[in-house]
């Protein structure tokens, strides 16, 4: 769900503390509170709350940029955990570090207590943590964004952590775009109607597009009358489906409804992996 900011919070020593006794930048997967949510401060663009594969709760996203690459990321193979809007809770260390490199730190205009740094994702592999900033280019042009990066990027180095500034330059917007798409089915199954079984519905569904060359809509239709689903409710099994990984669409191309298939749903793979890794 994209909604605008709301509202610029008051930060002081007692927002601070207040945000550490809620446990805000701990816990992991679904148990994990963000340093900032949608309801903490204006953003100057468009907001989300959007539902995550890869954890099971709802993440908050300060832009329609890291809205597009949290899909690329919640849908990687190679993501075990994504923990959004991180903070950099040392504050001994970022000031430590700012006055070191000669940068001013940022302070609330009014309490000038220090404001803490956040990071845009901790993503968890298998194999190691890895910390994603995503800014857009044409921020990079300023000198304080530059500035705030750097603290950001020596505070991980210095913590042995990877840190990698990820741009639109970087992001595959179709992909992205496809995987909000198919998002929007997560909740596919408080939706289907009382008295059907939702589990004969995605059986039957994937049964016809992995043994026929019928359209998607064709099929849809198909579902949504032996099952007495309203109209559209067929390709929400569809997305819920690529959902769940069950069957492959091209992600690269936006998704073809109406174009009887070439080849039923048996054939080949499609690679789900995110660049960033």
């Amino acid at each position: 769900m994209r909604i605008v900011g709301k509202r610029k919070y008051n930060w002081d020593w007692n927002t601070y503390h207040s945000r550490l006794k809620e446990g805000r930048g701990q816990g992991t997967l679904q148990d994990y509170l963000p340093w900032l949510t949608i309801h903490d401060l204006a953003s100057l663009g468009v907001v989300s709350r959007v539902m995550g594969r890869t954890t099971g709760r709802v993440h908050h996203l300060l832009s329609g940029l890291e809205t597009s690459f949290f899909y690329i990321l919640d849908a990687s193979e190679l993501t075990l955990d994504i923990r959004e809007q991180y903070p950099l809770l040392f504050l001994e260390d970022t000031l430590r570090i700012a006055d070191e490199m000669r940068i001013r730190h940022p302070r609330d205009n009014i309490s000038k207590y220090p404001i803490v740094f956040t990071s845009d994702f901790v993503v968890t592999t298998a194999d190691r943590i890895k910390v994603l900033s995503v800014k857009p280019s044409s921020e990079l042009e300023k000198q304080r964004t530059r500035e705030k990066l750097a603290v950001e990027h020596r505070y991980w180095e210095e913590k042995g952590i990877e840190w990698r500034l990820v741009t639109e330059k970087s992001i595959d917007f179709q992909k992205a775009r496809n995987l909000e798409w198919i998002n929007r089915s997560w909740d596919f199954y408080e939706r289907v109607p009382e008295g059907r079984d939702p589990d004969e519905v995605l059986d039957a569904f994937q049964h016809i597009f992995e043994h026929g060359y019928d359209s998607v809509s064709c099929i849809a239709e198909k579902i949504e009358n032996r099952f007495k689903l309203e109209p559209g409710f067929g390709i929400t099994a569809y997305q819920h489906l690529l959902l769940k990984k069950r069957i492959n669409m091209d992600l690269s191309s936006p998704p073809d409804l109406v174009t009887p298939r070439v080849g039923n749903g048996k054939g080949g793979t499609v690679s789900w992996i995110a660049t960033y890794a």
